[in-house]
């Protein structure tokens, strides 16, 4: 007889060819509407399910895993970012967690770029009067941005994303600077022409443009505090397309609404969706609703990372990406 298939509950819709292979190997339990789980129902499908299948709104903390029972044996995360997820408490209780890594590298460095000439470049000023009709035709001093060749750009975290931003960044003429926990090797260094920084501070008082691409820990969290957003250049911007709890975010909108910020781009918050009201008046900020890794063909390799993990575990085999507490 052949072996009874997972039960898997997904908490968010998927692109279809991801939903619809799901269907097809497992019992799969598909979100509809495509609203936010709440906590009890985060609950509720954990206590149902073989596999959960969550995505980077949903916490999951000890308390919740602690009243999942006994069948739960995967979460197996859409996304890469699992610090919504408490993997020591999973992994106590016999729950493995698994990621995607990998996949939105190439995306989200694309997004650093936009988001790096957008400030710069003032294109939402741009845009915003040209959709309020109120262009009255070119003008030698209307709009002015800067150039970005020769500017110093300052990667915070220098894995994939970071490494995929300074390729794309050296093609616009970017002195390329880093900060990591790590040094590059050094033929990495040179293929970069990367400069690495050992000290945080030294190397963020002499950006141009400070670009955070390193992933929520302790360690991480408000790396950017109020003290070294201080130490940035008045003339300089901040990107950030990793995680909002890096930069402590009204710190950073009092340094911009001060003057001592020239400028941010961000497609990460703090609070998630809840963004600081005085950070959203400010014309000299780019917002964006975490958009980074939002392709279609993206999204989709993400589900099948999910479905390789899942199909690998049903196996009887580890998931090729399992996450453990040491990774973090």
């Amino acid at each position: 007889m052949p072996a009874e298939r997972l039960s898997v509950v997904v908490t968010r819709r998927l692109p279809e060819p991801v939903e619809t292979r799901m269907k097809e190997l497992f019992n799969v339990e598909l979100r509809d509407p495509d609203t936010k789980m709440s906590r009890d129902e985060l609950v509720a499908a954990m206590r149902r399910a073989d596999v959960l299948v969550p995505c980077v709104t949903d916490t999951i903390d000890a308390a919740m895993l602690a009243q999942a029972g006994e069948k739960l044996k995967l979460i197996a995360n859409y996304g890469a970012g699992v610090d919504h997820i408490d993997v020591a408490s999973a992994r106590q209780r016999g729950v493995l967690v698994s990621n995607t890594p990998g996949v939105m590298t190439e995306d989200t460095a694309d997004m650093v770029m936009a988001l790096i000439l957008a400030v710069i470049r003032k294109i939402p000023e741009g845009l915003a009067e040209m959709q309020a009709g109120a262009w009255k035709g070119w003008a030698p001093m209307a709009h002015l941005g800067g150039r970005l060749g020769g500017r110093r750009l300052g990667i915070l975290g220098m894995g994939r994303i970071g490494q995929a931003v300074a390729r794309r960044a050296r093609a616009f003429g970017l002195q390329i600077h880093y900060n990591n926990r790590r040094r590059l090797r050094p033929e990495v260094e040179q293929d970069l022409d990367a400069t690495w920084w050992e000290s945080l501070d030294q190397m963020v008082s002499r950006m141009d443009i400070i670009s955070v691409n390193c992933p929520h820990t302790p360690s991480t969290f408000h790396l950017m505090n109020a003290r070294r957003l201080k130490l940035m250049k008045p003339s300089a911007v901040i990107v950030n397309t990793s995680r909002g709890e890096v930069i402590d975010e009204n710190a950073l909108t009092r340094g911009l609404r001060a003057g001592e910020i020239a400028g941010a781009g961000l497609d990460v918050f703090e609070h998630g969706h809840e963004i600081n009201p005085r950070l959203r008046e400010l014309s000299n900020v780019v917002l964006l609703p975490h958009m980074g890794s939002a392709t279609l063909e993206g999204r989709i390799e993400m589900g099948e990372k999910v479905i390789i993990n899942i199909k690998t575990f049903a196996d009887g085999h580890r998931p090729p990406d399992q996450v453990l507490p040491s990774m973090l």
